[in-house]
């Protein structure tokens, strides 16, 4: 038998069919507790757990660990590979949730050899994926909310969105909060300058002289708004970034925590340039898809760090890998990236790519798809990374 999951946030649509294809009995449930209870109770009664696999395009997410959990073995079914295949059961384009779910349970009978069975996610891995995710939603609500209030100060109060390097630094709202206005900063000179950088320990390595200089030298807004209309919306935008600043340190400290209390830490921490967010990112978006996967090409492909060649006749082309996992993406290529400024194999590797006509973000691609493989091979033989040990780096220092 085999069972399809068609899932929504309010209501799931079931199927299980037998091994010749025939309808043994279909279920819309509501997402409750008890409607789920009931429908994995109805489930068992067709068989053995274990022995119903079911199939669901997610590989991740609540309802994917309860049925996990009630001990169906789950398969993940692409769904661009699900959409492609939909013509099997005719070319007129009808859709319900029902037929998904039948199609779903359909396509697991005949491709079930080709589909990957989800395995639950080790609960380190998972506290560690929702810290790392939760920061990035944070880091980027303040880049929206700095990109807004920059937008405000270019328009209305140019010289306090230049004066400093950042606007979500803690002296760039330190200032904003005492001159909300260029007419609260009228009479502010090289003394009021120097008392203020030492009152909130500045370490910018400009002089009070050169902050006044850039300050007076923006230009002056000529339909600027009323000074309190102004204050009103720059002391709203200063005060959420800086909640967002706070909350980004609490996430920040609670990473760092959950980063020594996982065991493969050990493994991947000598890996160069790999500061506390970053290992995280590594071992929370890449740890999953080595434990799933059956060898490193795999997991390039699938975070995205492999390129997808299309051949038919005369034609050959070779492009940008679109269909893969996002985080796990962002956290190969920016580890890679930083890599190159640390390591003389990383830096050889994309240099050598450069040199062949790749473009930047494709060489770092490149230097990624090599950094998995190295990464695979320390998870999987449980071995701490040693740049004595990298037969990458041992071969450009003998040449060197």
């Amino acid at each position: 038998m085999f069972c399809g999951w068609d899932w929504g946030s309010t209501a799931h649509a079931v199927c299980v069919i037998d091994d010749d294809g025939a309808l043994i009995d279909t279920w819309m449930v509501g997402h409750t507790e008890h409607e789920l209870a009931m429908l994995f109770a109805q489930l068992a009664e067709l068989g053995e757990p274990a022995s119903l696999p079911v199939a669901i395009e997610r590989g991740e997410g609540l309802v994917v660990g309860l049925i996990a959990g009630a001990g169906h073995p789950v398969m993940m079914v692409e769904p661009a590979a699900f959409k492609a295949a939909r013509p099997r059961w005719g070319s007129a384009g009808a859709k319900s949730d029902s037929a998904d779910a039948f199609m779903l349970a359909d396509y697991a009978r005949t491709d079930s050899h080709r589909l990957r069975r989800v395995e639950p996610v080790a609960r380190p891995t998972r506290e560690l994926a929702a810290l790392v995710r939760a920061r990035t939603a944070l880091v980027q609500a303040r880049t929206a909310a700095s990109n807004q209030l920059w937008a405000v100060l270019a328009e209305h109060w140019p010289g306090a969105a230049l004066i400093f390097q950042k606007l979500t630094s803690p002296i760039a709202l330190a200032f904003l909060a005492d001159y909300p206005t260029p007419q609260s900063a009228r009479h502010l000179g090289e003394g009021r300058m120097r008392q203020f950088c030492h009152r909130h320990s500045y370490r910018g390595g400009r002089s009070p002289a050169e902050l006044v200089r850039r300050l007076r030298a923006a230009p002056v807004s000529a339909s600027a708004i009323a000074p309190s209309v102004l204050t009103v919306i720059v002391g709203a935008a200063t005060a959420h970034i800086g909640i967002l600043n706070a909350q980004i340190a609490v996430l920040e400290r609670q990473i760092t925590t959950a980063l020594a209390a996982h065991p493969k830490t050990p493994l991947l921490q000598s890996l160069p340039r790999t500061a506390t967010v970053s290992l995280a990112c590594l071992i929370a978006e890449i740890g999953p898809l080595l434990e799933r996967c059956d060898n490193p090409e795999q997991v390039a492909a699938l975070c995205g760090a492999a390129p997808v060649t299309k051949a038919s006749g005369k034609s050959r082309t070779v492009g940008f890998r679109y269909t893969a996992n996002k985080q796990a993406r962002v956290a190969i290529t920016s580890f890679a990236d930083n890599s190159r400024h640390s390591s003389a194999w990383a830096g050889d590797c994309y240099r050598r790519a450069r040199a062949r006509g790749a473009r930047h973000p494709h060489a770092v691609r490149i230097l990624a798809r090599g950094w998995v493989r190295v990464i695979w091979a320390c998870w999987t033989t449980d071995t701490v990374y040693d740049p004595l040990r990298h037969s990458g780096e041992q071969r450009l220092a003998l040449t060197t």
